[in-house]
């Protein structure tokens, strides 16, 4: 058991969590093996959609999405849906950022009824347990949807939103149903620290890996299974045509940036390493076209560039790179860092890489310091990323202290698992 009672991610709860949990996948088709490449992944609103909504027949439906909940022809799932008549929608539910997306980060729409379809759209950004079970309530719906496109990191925080709307509805009484997209990053494995359970925040609820790599409807799978005190009835529908190993640029998907700081395939490529950045003095690219793949501090010379590039690391290349941010930290400034470039994304490991230019700027550059908060703990999962840094390790040491609990996370997620 953890701390807080609930089971811990063990084989034990896993076996105990599987006669308890009823959660149906609607199955995805076997894919031709050139489907990633012409196009022919078909996300789990495309599916739905094709089977006329039978999946939620009857049922009076609010969707948690946000400006990724789109076809391949870019219109928006809820504009579709309440167009049609075989769909009930009735209530819109937004994260951070707004449904809309017109909110920045930390920011939410609030409570208001959509102009296109003047549905009532629902806040539900700080919003968890009874609180938000209320808002569900609020609504009248019988089914809640989710359909947002994730980037495959711990601490990207709409894998929360999933959770806590999870948890929410099975207080609420109410169905929950996924609608499965692409992890841009590849679904090939796990990697990274797991969070330690006196750490959670809503940039980390649960004990999983810096970089969990699966989708959402898997991790869906996983909560049900693993951690929630009470289990939702739980439905997913699946992905066709989609593979473990499938970059986001050969699906034949549009990108949406999830998030304002998010604009391409490539920052969520990186983004599970850089973004530990944030718990640093230094600046992580906010504020720049080419956030996470750009990091940089007044002060920092061609040094890093040379010494990131010393480690080897596997993919990427490291430029020394100057830039000033238009927000964020150090606006307006000129500073001096380092800029990403990934020549091989099959061999690149952005969690090495996060650990090994934190490693490396600490020792090319005086100024280097934590956040006050130790922000860094947050995003690492526990403190010991930060003090082993702080006593001297190198890469290579930090990156073996996570081996024991990622091989037993790693375990644990292949029962959860959804796609070859």
């Amino acid at each position: 058991m953890t701390p807080d009672g609930r089971r811990s991610l063990t084989r034990r709860g896993l076996l105990a969590a599987s006669a308890t949990v009823a959660a149906t996948a609607v199955p995805a088709a076997a894919a031709p093996a050139t489907a990633h490449r012409t196009g022919g992944v078909r996300t789990g609103f495309e599916r739905l959609a094709a089977g006329g909504y039978a999946v939620l027949d009857g049922e009076r439906v609010g969707v948690v999405t946000n400006p990724t909940g789109v076809t391949r022809d870019v219109r928006h799932i809820v504009d579709v849906m309440h167009a049609d008549p075989r769909v009930d929608l009735t209530a819109v539910f937004g994260p951070e950022h707004g449904f809309r997306g017109t909110a920045q980060a930390g920011g939410s729409e609030g409570r208001q009824d959509d102009p296109a379809t003047g549905l009532p759209v629902y806040d539900t950004y700080g919003k968890s347990g009874r609180a938000l079970a209320d808002v569900f309530t609020a609504s009248g719906v019988d089914t809640v949807v989710f359909d947002i496109q994730d980037v495959g990191a711990r601490f990207y925080t709409y894998i929360w939103t999933l959770y806590d709307c999870m948890e929410a509805a099975a207080l609420a009484g109410l169905r929950f149903v996924v609608l499965d997209r692409p992890n841009p990053v590849t679904g090939r494995s796990a990697e990274g620290p797991v969070m330690h359970p006196e750490f959670a925040t809503f940039v980390g609820r649960r004990e999983i890996a810096q970089a969990h790599g699966m989708t959402v409807a898997e991790l869906a799978r996983l909560f049900n299974g693993e951690y929630l005190a009470k289990p939702v009835r739980l439905d997913t529908v699946l992905m066709s045509g989609w593979r473990r190993s499938d970059f986001f640029a050969g699906l034949g998907l549009p990108w949406v940036p999830p998030s304002p700081n998010m604009p391409t395939p490539d920052t969520a490529s990186v983004y599970s390493g850089t973004c530990l950045f944030e718990g640093t003095n230094l600046s992580e690219g906010r504020g720049t076209t080419r956030p996470f793949e750009l990091l940089g501090a007044e002060g920092l010379d061609g040094r890093w560039a040379a010494a990131a590039e010393q480690l080897g690391l596997p993919g990427v290349h490291f430029r020394e790179a100057y830039f000033a941010p238009t927000f964020s930290k150090f606006a307006g400034t000129t500073v001096g860092g380092v800029q990403l470039h990934v020549h091989d994304p099959a061999a690149f490991d952005p969690v090495r890489t996060g650990i090994g230019l934190l490693v490396t700027a600490k020792r090319v550059w005086s100024g280097f310091t934590w956040r006050a908060d130790h922000w860094i703990d947050n995003l690492t999962g526990s403190d010991r990323v930060r003090t082993m840094i702080d006593a001297g390790a190198d890469t290579d040491a930090v990156v073996a202290a996570w081996r024991t609990e990622l091989a037993a996370f790693r375990r644990v997620r292949a029962e959860y698992l959804l796609y070859r």
